[in-house]
């Protein structure tokens, strides 16, 4: 048992050192409540004033301590001629590696023709990376009789950084149908500090889709179709599901495809009371290439506050956003 768990310390250890992290990022998955962070087309388009928390916990049960948290505002302003948000979020990867990020992002929202509304928005943000050093196993600390034991002898970089981000987005609304494309890390941020191209996090392309398909003719209970993609040089994501929506409680199933050959499923509800709303979705591995991959991948809770005062907004149109 000891020896197990020395290799997974291993593992994790070659997850979180910087020599292989230096270019990546936690990625959220499909979920609309994180959408600000992704695109920031998205920024005013529910309404006037929305607030959401959401925490993730990812490989639940396997004690590797990876969590994340986001938290979101956005808003839409008549004097800007569309939406501003303000957005953070905090990775805490097993208190050897944090990554906090914070911004703030615009949308212009424009009518161009009665049932076609286009929203191009610009996202600026600052990307913080801090190390601990003490909490991190290196494969040269592991003695195979004695557990782990000894200072490593890896030389690495264990200085913060912080770097400038900026992304780019495009939503595009036609009748009920829904597409929006972003492309973020427009800047390449050397989080490393190496000053390594190989090490700078590479730009991502994220596009979500969607559409929505009434139950009845008081359009209170409907279908919605849902398409997903996350591409970048060393990850592809692709995702495709739907989800059932009803003025008070709403599900949801989408399954997701990534380029190392695994097959997982994120399903979940929404429980709209009112101006505050909760959410819950549970991500798992169906099958896996990688024999260490856990079957529970992510548990992801939130809230969301609402003000939704729409009236004023007679130009525009209000998307309502997938609860997935």
């Amino acid at each position: 048992m000891k020896m197990k768990r020395a290799l997974l310390l291993v593992v994790f250890s070659a997850m979180v050192s910087p020599v292989k992290i230096a270019s990546q990022e936690v990625s959220y998955g499909p979920g609309y409540q994180t959408i600000m962070l992704t695109n920031p087309a998205f920024a005013g388009t529910e309404g006037e004033g929305t607030l959401r928390l959401s925490y993730l916990d990812f490989y639940p049960g396997r004690n590797f301590n990876l969590h994340s948290f986001f938290a979101s505002f956005d808003s839409f302003f008549p004097s800007l001629h569309g939406g501003a948000t303000a957005f953070l979020s905090d990775d805490y990867l097993g208190g050897a590696v944090n990554d906090t990020r914070g911004g703030m992002a615009y949308s212009y929202h424009l009518q161009a023709d009665r049932n076609l509304f286009i929203d191009a928005g610009l996202s600026a943000s600052f990307f913080h990376r801090g190390f601990d050093a003490g909490r991190m196993i290196f494969p040269d600390q592991i003695d195979p009789l004695g557990g782990i034991s000894g200072p490593t002898a890896e030389l690495l970089n264990m200085k913060g950084r912080t770097v400038f981000d900026a992304g780019a987005g495009l939503l595009m609304i036609a009748g009920r149908y829904t597409a929006a494309v972003a492309v973020n890390h427009l800047t390449n941020p050397d989080i490393s500090g190496s000053g390594s191209a190989e090490q700078r996090i590479g730009r991502e392309l994220v596009i979500h889709m969607s559409g929505i398909f009434s139950l009845n003719t008081g359009k209170h209970t409907g279908l919605r179709p849902l398409v997903y993609g996350d591409f970048k040089t060393n990850r592809t994501v692709a995702g495709a599901g739907g989800s059932f929506e009803a003025p008070i409680i709403s599900a949801n199933a989408i399954v997701l495809w990534n380029r190392a050959g695994d097959l997982d499923l994120q399903t979940g509800i929404f429980l709209h009371l009112g101006n505050i709303s909760f959410f819950y979705n549970y991500c798992f591995n169906i099958s896996s290439t990688n024999s260490l991959l856990p079957a529970s991948l992510v548990h992801n809770a939130g809230i969301v506050f609402s003000l939704h005062n729409v009236d004023k907004r007679k130009i525009i149109k209000t998307i309502n956003f997938p609860k997935c």
